[in-house]
């Protein structure tokens, strides 16, 4: 019987540091972790500083982020290699946990289920796949939406999920719905975080770029812009 899976809960709304969800979800001592989509590195530079884990092999698909990374020289035990989720560079049955943050729907969906595949191919049965996505909803996306709407690639990703699930490489082990701050300090901010990451080229007419900043300014206060991001976890089991 295939698992019943949801793509968004409107209800849920606690808002937390995402940091908190996975170090109580995941059995990080001792684990052997490999990272899909790091990017800058934040979640990797978080879970290696609590000394829990014994490796962490973050891999990022984006040559110019990649690079950045390689600079990195105080996290011992982590390795960074240039790689996609649909080819990772790791032995069958390796790894105890696969992380991806937001990074599946980044994956072309043509090569999302070989993603998937691969995930389940390098966990040690037993081990868990911890895949956060952002819901379509929220102020943030509302800003998104403008000049990059992830609504196809977003869904695509869930119905990937899906199929592993009803498949069978893997199994729903959960799913965990909550919110979390996305805060700028202003437009200029914004712009570089998001307008300018070198993953996803985004070209925009003057007139579309001053909407963007004219509905970001909407959200802009004393402390800044602050968003609230709806994020599901869908957790899943190598059997």
């Amino acid at each position: 019987m295939p698992a019943h899976m949801q793509i968004n809960d409107p209800a849920a709304d606690a808002v937390v540091d995402e940091f908190d969800v996975y170090t109580e979800l995941l059995p990080l001592d001792g684990a052997r972790i490999i990272e899909l989509g790091c990017g800058a590195a934040q979640h990797t530079r978080d879970i290696a500083r609590t000394g829990r884990p014994e490796a962490i092999l973050a891999c990022e698909v984006d040559s110019v982020q990649h690079e950045k990374n390689l600079a990195i020289d105080d996290l011992p035990g982590v390795t960074f290699v240039h790689a996609g989720a649909e080819a990772i560079p790791a032995e069958d049955a390796s790894a105890d946990l696969v992380l991806m943050f937001k990074s599946l729907h980044h994956v072309p969906v043509e090569r999302m289920d070989a993603a998937l595949a691969e995930i389940a191919r390098v966990l040690r049965p037993g081990g868990l796949a911890y895949i956060s996505e952002p819901v379509y909803a929220g102020d943030f996306n509302e800003v998104l939406r403008l000049f990059h709407d992830e609504r196809e690639v977003r869904e695509a990703a869930f119905a990937a999920v899906q199929r592993a699930v009803d498949a069978g490489p893997l199994e729903l082990a959960g799913q965990h719905f909550f919110q979390t701050r996305n805060d700028f300090a202003d437009f200029a901010d914004f712009e570089q975080r998001v307008l300018g990451v070198t993953h996803t080229r985004h070209e925009l007419s003057s007139e579309l770029y001053d909407k963007v900043r004219r509905t970001f300014e909407q959200y802009q206060g004393p402390e800044g812009a602050r968003f609230l991001m709806p994020i599901r976890v869908d957790l899943l089991r190598r059997p």
